[in-house]
Parts: structure tokens; C-alpha cells; sequence
């Protein structure tokens, strides 16, 4: 389900993903396949792990990550496999369970 706030998602992002909703900035962004894709990408993460379990596991890998070079956030695996397959639009019918590992 798509819902559209500015006030729900931070800023600085277009979009943001909490099983079962994908909230979006503003309404024009549902035109946008590339970031749909991103967010769907999350959603199947999250029933993968259950969705606590990936809101936790999320959370402990950014901050993790805080410690390392580079952008925390784009350094999570769940955001390097959304990110590095949100252009590949059948991405989610082929993709394995768990691929998001691949991206530790």
C-alpha cells in the first residue's frame, strides 16, 4: 500500500518502506518505477526477516557501519541490494531469498 506524506518521511529521502506501507514523499513520486521498485525491493526484505527482526538487524548494521568509511546508510546491505538492482524492473521475480546477504 502507497501512502504519500511529506511530514512521515525524513528528509533528504523520496521514500520510505514499513511492512506493509511504502510512504512517499509527494503523489507524483508513485510515476516513479525506479523508486517503487527500491521499495518493493525492502518489502520482500522485510518479510524475509519476518519484518521486526529486519528493523533490528537494520539498525545494529547502521550502526556498525557509523565505524566505517564511507555513507552508513548506503553501506547497509538491505539499501546496497535495493540501490544496485532498483533499475532492473523484473529484479523481484527472479531475485533468491536472502540475496541481500550477498551484500554484507
Amino acid at each position: 500500500m502507497i501512502l504519500c506524506s511529506r511530514y512521515l518521511v525524513p528528509n533528504g529521502y523520496l521514500g520510505l518502506t514499513i511492512f506493509p506501507f511504502v510512504f512517499l514523499k509527494n503523489k507524483k513520486l508513485k510515476e516513479d518505477a525506479k523508486l517503487i521498485n527500491h521499495e518493493s525491493i525492502h518489502l520482500k526484505q522485510q518479510l524475509e526477516l519476518l519484518i521486526l527482526p529486519f528493523y533490528v538487524w537494520y539498525i545494529i548494521e547502521w550502526f556498525i557501519r557509523l565505524f566505517f568509511k564511507g555513507n552508513a546508510y548506503r553501506n547497509i546491505s538491505f539499501e546496497k541490494e535495493a540501490y544496485e538492482n532498483e533499475s532492473n524492473l523484473e529484479y523481484l521475480k527472479t531475485r533468491k531469498w536472502y540475496s541481500f546477504l550477498k551484500y554484507l
